[in-house]
């Protein structure tokens, strides 16, 4: 039977998928392992690539919960990498059970440190980019993502998300401005992961403007 392309992709992730963790692998290491990977899995080339750095992401975010389920930072390098698979054909939400299971590891992030502001500005993208009938609130994540941005002044995922919710509601130059920020601090920081995302919003968004005028 002929593989399709998704399930030799997830067949070829499983070969390195991460061993378990040895008594001595600390929480820290841990996380830190699933966010680089997730790091990594944003900066791919192929498909493929992003696929296997995201599961090997989930593993090493798997482990780091299952030794210290009160750790936020062990539940959002989860996160991260669960978020990031669903994104990976695209915005379009394909697994209502992907999604619940994210945003239980989103939620509980937020309970156990309620001001991790990397938290906060997921759950600001998310409540800007999923509809109301599945708790999507644009007008609350907005304020969320604003509220990130003053806080954390270098924010870049914030500034994009709100960019892109701006345009959605034909606020094209607002748009434009605060995406031009973000790419430049993702340059200026040398945020590897996020500088290809920040020019191809951009992009769009110049675009949507110039369509707008």
């Amino acid at each position: 039977m002929k593989c399709s392309p998704i399930t030799m992709s997830l067949a070829i992730a499983l070969l390195f998928v991460a061993e378990p963790a040895s008594a001595g692998t600390s929480v820290q290491q841990l996380t830190a392992d699933a966010l680089h990977e997730c790091a990594l899995g944003r900066q791919a080339q192929t498909r493929a690539e992003r696929v296997q750095h995201f599961a090997q992401g989930q593993a090493f975010g798997e482990q780091a919960v299952e030794k210290d389920d009160s750790s936020p930072d062990a539940h959002f390098s989860l996160f991260c990498n669960l978020g990031e698979q669903l994104r990976i054909d695209g915005e379009s939400l394909t697994s209502l059970f992907g999604f619940r299971r994210m945003m239980k590891e989103l939620n509980r992030t937020l309970e156990l440190a309620p001001d991790h502001l990397d938290a906060l500005s997921a759950k600001g993208t998310v409540l800007v980019r999923i509809p109301a009938f599945m708790g999507g609130d644009k007008e609350k994540g907005e304020t969320l993502l604003r509220q990130v941005i003053a806080r954390e002044p270098a924010a870049v995922n914030a500034r994009l998300s709100l960019a892109k919710s701006y345009c959605a509601n034909g606020r094209h130059e607002e748009a434009v401005a605060i995406a031009t920020k973000a790419l430049d601090l993702a340059q200026s920081l040398q945020r590897a992961d996020f500088i290809p995302e920040a020019r191809q919003v951009l992009s769009q968004l110049r675009a949507q403007a110039a369509k707008g005028n």
